[in-house]
């Protein structure tokens, strides 16, 4: 099994280029790499965020990290995005993706991930409205898709989350979603299943089981979001603190259903308040665990 990181820890503390690189191969022991749009905005002006890109590549490069895509963090899933109410702040969200992909052209990446976005209240409960705005974000997905293949990407990864207001949330919807976009878009749409949000209890009852959503969803599957939970909330803990994924679980339910090839990105948010020292400390902790137990 192959443990890689999304840079989600460094943000707000380790933001120059050669430091962290040095970190996560050396002191965390893996090559592959998340990038999140945390640490560079794909609606800074493009001469300047781009040149910070290519910063963050010969950085990685020369440490032999293979950053495999660039993911929406913190700052980019606040929006409603595709999901928006009006017609405007939709074409603004499909700018901002596009300027994502330009990014993640100018970092050597050959993918983009994210949520897809958040609906109102009211549209999120209203079935008509819900299935509107559906069809309005697959033709936006579709559109996506010709700009990033003209770009030079090679695939688009979409995360599901566990809220109701949002799609996909469940293996369903999620398997709904890649059948209705399979054969549509001029490079292949993906999945990305975070452990905590397939095992979120509140919103998925029986269906937070994640030998389900790979039952249901394996052949569109990419890789995964790694982070312990204790199943109530989108904890996103590292694993010094006790949940219920288990190292155990994770390798029995990866070898079952024969996806121990896909890369397991630990993605870790912590409080912005938190120490350094403790961070570093903790993530390294981790790493340790996960390399041990699982590769």
């Amino acid at each position: 099994m192959k443990v890689g990181l999304n840079l989600s820890f460094a943000v707000k503390r380790w933001l120059e280029p050669e430091q962290l690189a040095f970190m996560v191969r050396n002191d965390f022991k893996t090559k592959y790499v998340q990038f999140t749009w945390d640490l560079l905005n794909p609606w800074w002006p493009s001469g300047q965020r781009d040149k910070m890109a290519r910063n963050w590549s010969k950085a990685f490069a020369r440490e032999e990290i293979i950053l495999d895509g660039t993911f929406g963090g913190l700052a980019s899933y606040t929006y409603p995005q595709l999901m928006a109410r009006t017609t405007e702040e939709r074409k603004i969200s499909l700018e901002f993706f596009k300027r994502a992909i330009d990014m993640t052209v100018a970092l050597g990446a050959k993918s983009i991930g994210t949520p897809l976005g958040g609906m109102t209240h009211n549209d999120a409960y209203n079935k008509t409205r819900r299935q509107e705005i559906y069809q309005i974000v697959l033709g936006h997905i579709r559109e996506l898709a010709i700009y990033a293949k003209q770009s030079g990407l090679e695939k688009i990864i979409i995360e599901p989350t566990p809220l109701y207001t949002e799609f996909p949330s469940d293996p369903e919807s999620t398997l709904k979603l890649m059948q209705d976009l399979e054969g549509t878009t001029d490079i292949p749409v993906r999945v990305l299943v975070d452990w905590g949000h397939a095992l979120f209890k509140p919103l998925l009852k029986n269906k937070a089981d994640m030998d389900l959503w790979l039952k249901t969803c394996q052949n569109y599957i990419e890789c995964f979001h790694l982070q312990q939970t204790d199943g109530q909330l989108d904890r996103h803990w590292d694993f010094t603190k006790q949940g219920i994924i288990s190292l155990e679980l994770i390798k029995e339910i990866t070898e079952k259903n024969k996806v121990s090839d896909l890369i397991q990105y630990l993605e870790v948010i912590y409080a912005f308040e938190e120490t350094d020292e403790d961070v570093y400390q903790n993530l390294k902790k981790t790493m340790d665990l996960l390399h041990g137990s699982l590769e």
